[in-house]
Parts: structure tokens; C-alpha cells; sequence
């Protein structure tokens, strides 16, 4: 048996890589619902974080939510 670790975040996309996952965690993003307080550039310039990650995020949150826009 696994443990509670070794599952993604349920809020997370499971396609997720480990080290995005991992990036977002230790921003402290466990939702995609909290990635629309940062801008996808905010996202880029995390380590982990890469063109196929913030796509991945980008298609979560297509169901009515969306990156905050730059200030």
C-alpha cells in the first residue's frame, strides 16, 4: 500500500510532472483554483514549471478559471 504521498494533489492535473507538482507544492498551490492569483509568467520563472506544465495547468482551469492577468 502507498502512502497519502504518492498521490498527486486531487486538485492538481494527474498528467502533472513530478517536479511541477513539486514546484507548485512548495509555493504553496495545491488547487488549480489558487493558480489564478499568479500569471502563467509568475508560473514560468518556477523551477519545475515548463512550457508543458503551464499547458497542462492552462486546460485544468479551462473550466471557467484563468491565470490573473499582468499588473
Amino acid at each position: 500500500m502507498t502512502g497519502p504521498q504518492a498521490r498527486p494533489a486531487p486538485d492538481l492535473p494527474s498528467g502533472l510532472a513530478r517536479p511541477a507538482r513539486q514546484a507548485l507544492a512548495a509555493a504553496g498551490y495545491v488547487t488549480v483554483e489558487q493558480l489564478t492569483q499568479v500569471t502563467e509568467g509568475d508560473l514560468a520563472r518556477m523551477h519545475g514549471i515548463g512550457p508543458k506544465a503551464i499547458a497542462r495547468l492552462r486546460d485544468a482551469a479551462a473550466a471557467g478559471l484563468s491565470f490573473a492577468t499582468q499588473t
